[in-house]
């Protein structure tokens, strides 16, 4: 395909090319975040654009005929918020040098730190030249528009290749997911952990039992709309409690519940048929991935937490037959739960060039810290083998 026949152009709103072409970009085992359904309720509900500083400007690749060739989810950031990829440091040196670090352009799934694709191509396209004109397109918008810089987080590894040939530097994260290596049930999982790990989650799970407490799991396509506010009615609290606000809206969570039941799995807690927690999981069968994304209570029960967003969802999993279980950023004490390190990366282009070279040497150093850290983290992993015990 010749590189005249294609033009890139930047929109402020999904609704622009609708779900049927921007859904065809994506492939099978894309996951559930990419869906046309999960990032336009957050602009149709306000949780991005607007004064949310997310302001919203997909980049697309087209032919001449308006065909949609390739798309980048995208969005120009007034701060750093909901991102789980932490560069405030790199916004404080900017600030001291009386530069501007923000707006910056950012490739990501807002308030959701999971890898998956970012560089959308048709399968009528050659990828290879989708892809670089995607990201080529990424650095020309910054340039033009005076933006200190463009940040992909969480890719596909077969993305990061031509991210890093056109000079983006690669920083590692470090998540924690669960594994599924063919558990019978929860006993079984329990039976694969060392003694000190499974004589925890055992007290952990009687000391919430003895308050009584019951579980409801829900499929999202049995949810009710007073499912939903309940769910929504936790999160807000949790937030609230912690001194903050939440991202999303209650009408947000509802529009989710109806555009994409299929990939919502709620679980409810109840004290004496009185509901007082839940948990939200995003599933997606065709990967058998499923994501805890959030969790929340009306009242403190200890160790509910983990029973709730852990234990429960891991029962499910087995259930289930889903293979992977990504308990969302951060949280080394997940680990005492059967979770084990996992590392992502994401791509970073400062277009300044002095600046550009500061970060490559942080970003050198912190990759040191990173791997002597995650060497720490595989010497408390808390299964006793690699292997199942039949």
């Amino acid at each position: 395909m010749k590189q005249d026949a294609i033009q890139l152009r930047v929109i402020q709103s999904l609704s622009e090319i609708g779900e049927d072409a921007w859904d065809a970009l994506r492939t099978t085992d894309a996951g559930p975040f990419v869906k046309y359904a999960f990032l336009n309720a957050l602009e149709k509900t306000a949780c991005v654009g607007g004064n949310t500083g997310w302001q919203v400007a997909h980049l697309l690749v087209e032919d001449v005929n308006s065909k949609l060739l390739g798309a980048m989810p995208l969005y120009l950031k007034q701060h750093s918020y909901g991102e789980f990829v932490f560069d405030w440091a790199w916004a404080q040196a900017y600030e001291q040098n009386n530069l501007p670090y923000y707006p910056k352009a950012l490739s990501a799934i807002p308030f959701t730190p999971v890898r998956g694709p970012r560089l959308l191509v048709s399968p009528m396209a050659d990828k290879g030249t989708i892809q670089e004109l995607l990201v080529s397109g990424l650095k020309t918008l910054v340039t033009q528009n005076a933006l200190s810089s463009a940040h992909v987080l969480f890719p596909e590894d077969g993305e990061l290749g031509e991210l890093k040939r056109q000079g983006f530097m690669l920083r590692d994260s470090v998540q924690f997911h669960w594994h599924n290596v063919g558990y019978q049930d929860f006993e079984h999982f329990l039976a694969a952990l060392t003694m000190k790990r499974r004589k925890n989650i055992r007290r952990e799970r009687a000391a919430v039992e003895s308050q009584r407490i019951h579980y409801r799991h829900i499929p999202g396509a049995e949810a009710t709309t007073a499912d939903w506010s309940f769910f929504y009615r936790c999160y807000e609290n949790t937030y609230l409690e912690h001194r903050s606000s939440p991202y999303l809206t209650e009408e947000c969570i509802q529009l989710l519940g109806s555009t994409m039941p299929q990939n919502l799995h709620l679980i409810i807690a109840t004290q004496e048929e009185r509901p007082i927690a839940s948990s939200l999981l995003v599933v997606d069968q065709v990967t058998k991935t499923a994501y805890g994304r959030y969790w929340g209570a009306i009242e403190h029960i200890p160790c509910l937490h983990f029973e709730l967003a852990y234990y429960q969802a891991i029962e499910y999993c087995i259930k289930a037959g889903i293979q992977l279980f990504e308990g969302g950023a951060q949280g080394e004490h997940k680990m005492a739960r059967g979770f084990l390190p996992t590392t992502l990366q994401s791509a970073h282009w400062i277009a300044d060039a002095g600046f550009a070279n500061a970060v490559k040497r942080f970003l050198e150093r912190e990759h040191e810290g990173m791997a002597a850290y995650v060497d720490e983290l595989e010497q408390h992993i808390p299964l006793k083998s690699t292997k199942v015990l039949p």
